[in-house]
């Protein structure tokens, strides 16, 4: 571990007395150093400190997850020399000692070293001690490892406490994961390409610092730098000593990211790439982990690992918990990003970064890599594999606006080589995207299932809404009444049958089952696709159903769910997670209609397991491979559940767009299922669904394997396992 001791503007190297560089001159009354260390450390760190000419006072401010703050300081007895100790543990979020050596002007002594073991640091001290001169022997003890209080967390105090909480423990885990060894004989496995420019002296040691600490045999670091400027970044180069697994490639100009990337890749030897800023830190025990799942998934063809982001100094401010590998998602947003892991061969096939991406470059590598690639060969590893510092110096985030025009013409390129027509629009998120396919020349019949009963001023509106505010072209309405009796609503039925040639309303007296009425009104349909629809739903924008039925576009998609919102524009449906409360439940219920979850996910399309049948269009090829609504098990509750995962478990997929925007007015026609007979079917139906598809331990990919399943706005679960992916 190499320690860096910085000093503040009232010190300055005592160069005029000709000494070794462990001398120091004090210009006021406040000099100070900060003595910073790596995440990965060794655990027991030695100060010596020497006077000059008169006794010192020196002081330690220790960092106990709130800074460095005067109530946390420690001040030393005057003496004109001192041996202190520290133990900082050998892993910590914690990385900062701040040490004021005297308060007055003076010339003294100031060196810190670091150790493994309490042995041998011993051995140092007593080296130290050979003198024989008076010495004040001082152990400050074990040290805080880790910060209790994360600034700028969105989640909120007790969240930021679980963010770190949640990151150590699965360093724990690795820690104690037994992995097959390494083989020395099988050659280079992994190559981390980093490109390079004007990057601080402290970005690169941290780095390195974080490679080296894995301990890995068949890993290479290649920093290929992009012709950078920066004194202090040539001089780091210049002092580096060669070593064979950490490789400088130095590029004469400055030919941006991509090129400097695909540099260093010409300097590859590894069968697997990943490619890291130089401003990012490999989380502990990250290359043991990967090479792990990897051998244990021999035809994987990439994988991706989650993020700890961090501040400039390393402090955690927040999680990155992706979902499992989603080509739709990925349309909308680069959830991927780092820590990712590429076959070296097919990068080589696919040429490598393009240039003229700028900011969006590694969406670009992603899109056109992943194109075609057997989705169960792409895995995701939830572990957080790396930090990422977001100070906001990046490209990306300096220069968004070139960015996302870059992000977009490598989407709109992506879907050209399949011959697909698209344009690409913002989103609530405006950085985030919106793929608008083609609108067909003939849009294909749609059947709108509606079951009802009663109730004049639902139906009414739902009608007319469909009829008066919805813009799609070719459709049929067919209600399905199990048995009103109001005479208005015969009379609305009448009127509709007489003006609207594509509306039909079967009225037949019996009780309230769903699926059956569902069912009823798919076997009479004459569409090319069908969407069963709520009589309580409300209409807010005419492009919704034009919306759902474009995103049949995406590849196998069956099934098709819209973004509804209670009266009060809190959100009611964004998707529905298997195995929450040991079933299935809305997430986020309650939401602002903005809300947008994690990575602003909810601002565009997602793959689901689950979607509600409020709102939800089935397509033919899904209808008739899946069958019918399960009248039997499913007639009121989870009916939508079982059929949506009868679909996923079918291969079919199953998409949810904001895009598509409507009020639901949940259950207002039928009443609530929590007394006597209507709740004890509600319970047998929550029996049938466990049974069926044993949804109390489903491990819904839509969601990280990090969060709970009991609750809608699930919370971050401190793991006391290790998750490995599998393709099986």
């Amino acid at each position: 571990m190499a320690l860096k001791i910085i000093p503040n503007a009232d010190l300055e190297r005592a160069i005029a007395v000709g000494a070794s560089s462990d001398l120091w001159k004090s210009l006021g009354d406040d000099p100070a150093f900060e003595i910073r260390f790596s995440p990965v450390r060794k655990r027991l760190l030695v100060i010596h400190i020497a006077a000059g000419n008169e006794p010192i006072d020196p002081k330690f401010y220790i960092n106990r997850g709130r800074g460095f703050r005067e109530k946390d300081a420690a001040s030393l007895p005057e003496a004109r020399r001192f041996i202190i100790t520290a133990d900082i543990g050998s892993v910590g979020t914690i990385c900062a000692l701040r040490a004021d050596p005297v308060s007055f002007p003076t010339i003294f002594r100031f060196e810190v070293k670091a150790f493994a073991s309490a042995k041998s640091a011993e051995t140092y001290i007593a080296h130290l001690n050979a003198a024989g001169e008076k010495t004040e022997r001082i152990d400050l003890g074990k040290l805080p490892q880790h910060w209790t209080k994360i600034p700028n967390l969105k989640f909120g105090k007790r969240a930021a406490n679980l963010t770190a909480q949640y990151a150590e423990a699965n360093y724990r885990l690795a820690a104690d994961l037994v992995a097959s060894p390494a083989s020395a004989t099988t050659g280079t496995w992994l190559s981390v390409v980093v490109p390079v420019y004007n990057a601080p002296v402290r970005y690169l040691d941290d780095l390195v610092e974080s490679f080296e600490a894995q301990g890995e045999q068949g890993t290479e670091l290649i920093l290929s730098d992009d012709g950078s400027t920066s004194p202090e970044t040539r001089q780091w180069y210049e002092a580096r000593h060669a070593k064979d697994n950490i490789r400088l490639v130095l590029n004469e100009r400055n030919g941006g990211i991509a090129a400097a990337t695909n540099s260093g890749l010409s300097h590859a030897s590894g069968r697997w790439i990943a490619f890291l800023d130089h401003d990012d830190v490999i989380a502990p025990h990250a290359f043991k982990l990967i090479r792990h799942t990897l051998e244990q998934n021999p035809d994987a063809n990439f994988l991706y690992t989650d993020e700890l982001v961090v501040d400039d100094t390393l402090k955690p401010t927040g999680v990155m918990l992706k979902p499992a590998y989603d080509p739709v998602l990925l349309t909308g947003v680069n959830y991927i990003n780092h820590f990712s892991i590429y076959r070296h061969s097919r990068l080589r096939e696919i040429g490598y970064l393009r240039t003229g991406y700028d900011g969006s470059q590694d969406y670009d590598l992603l899109l056109r890599y992943l194109e075609g690639v057997p989705e169960q060969s792409i895995l995701h590893l939830p572990y957080p594999a790396y930090w990422w510092r977001r100070n906001g110096r990046t490209y990306s985030r300096k220069f968004m606006d070139a960015a996302t025009v870059n992000a977009r013409r490598a989407l709109t390129e992506r879907f050209e080589r399949q011959q697909r027509a698209i344009e690409v629009e913002g989103t609530l998120t405006k950085t985030l995207h919106r793929v608008v396919f083609e609108a067909p020349r003939d849009w294909p019949k749609v059947s709108i299932v509606i079951p009802s009963k009663d109730n004049l001023d639902l139906i009414s509106r739902v009608l007319n809404d469909l009829f008066e505010r919805t813009d799609y072209p070719n459709f049929e309405v067919l209600v399905v009444d199990n048995g009103s009796t109001n005479q208005a609503v015969l009379d609305l039925y009448d009127r509709y049958r007489q003006t609207r040639p594509n509306f039909s309303a079967a009225v037949t007296p019996e009780a309230f089952n769903f699926s059956r009425s569902v069912n009823r009104g798919l076997k009479a349909a004459t569409g090319e696709h069908f969407l069963i629809l709520n009589n309580d739903v409300e209409v807010i924008e005419p492009g919704w159903l034009k919306e759902m039925v474009s995103c049949l576009a995406y590849d196998r998609t069956g099934i098709v769910g819209a973004k509804l919102l209670f009266a009060n524009n809190k959100m009611q449906h964004a998707g529905v997670i298997v195995g929450f409360g040991g079933l299935a439940g809305h997430w986020y219920l309650n939401k602002p209609r903005e809300f947008g979850g994690p990575m602003n996910r909810l601002h565009v399309r997602n793959s689901m397991s689950c979607v509600t049948g409020a709102v939800m269009l089935i397509s033919g090829d899904c209808l008739r491979e899946i069958g019918l609504f399960d009248e039997e098990n499913f007639a009121v509750a989870y009916n939508d559940v079982d059929y949506c995962l009868r679909a996923h478990k079918s291969g079919f997929r199953i998409v949810w767009t904001p895009f598509a925007c409507l009020y639901h007015h949940e259950s207002l026609s039928r009443g609530s299922d929590k007394s006597g007979e209507r709740k004890r079917r509600f319970e047998q139906e929550k029996g049938n669904l466990r049974r069926l598809h044993t949804t109390q331990t489903f491990a819904d990919k839509a969601l990280n394997p990090a969060y709970s399943r009991d609750k809608s706005d699930p919370r971050i679960v401190v793991p006391t396992q290790l998750f490995i992916p599998s393709m099986s």
